[in-house]
């Protein structure tokens, strides 16, 4: 074989290789939520890092919209959600946690009022012991306090 084939198949081999690894996608680990429903909303995440309940918000999503609410692999079982649409209908729950009406992130649950934050229901969502990734969709309440799959 010529030195000039041996390094255009040289070359070759490297390109597809180097494709090959450009194309390979990592494994995305994240809590998404998706806006099913047919009006904005705006969302809140609750979550323990650990050693402290840590509560997050305002993801403001528009119908058919979906976002991470939680970056990387889940490190909790349990997170909990609170939704609530243009309209003042809710998806809420028994699980109360502290809030503020404009961007937040609040640690501890405890002592809302005296703090500062108001209190606000959370509905709880199960990922499982091994989940990596979940994804909560929201759909039209047929009535407040309802919550999509």
């Amino acid at each position: 074989m010529s030195p000039s084939r041996k390094i255009f198949r040289r070359g070759l081999t490297l390109l597809l290789f180097g494709s090959a690894a450009l194309g390979a996608t990592p494994v995305r680990a994240d809590f998404r939520l998706c806006n099913m429903s047919e009006n904005r909303v705006s969302v809140a995440i609750a979550y323990t890092d650990g050693s402290h309940w840590v509560s997050e918000g305002w993801w403001n999503l528009k119908a058919g919209a979906c976002d991470n609410l939680v970056r990387g692999s889940l490190a909790s079982e349990y997170y909990y959600v609170y939704a609530m649409d243009e309209r003042g209908a809710e998806w809420k729950g028994k699980a109360f946690m502290c809030t503020a009406d404009h961007e937040f992130r609040i640690t501890g649950r405890q002592d809302c009022f005296v703090r500062g934050f108001d209190r606000t229901g959370f509905f709880e969502v199960d990922t499982g012991r091994d989940a990596r990734n979940w994804t909560v969709q929201l759909t039209d309440p047929t009535n407040p306090g309802h919550r999509g799959p």
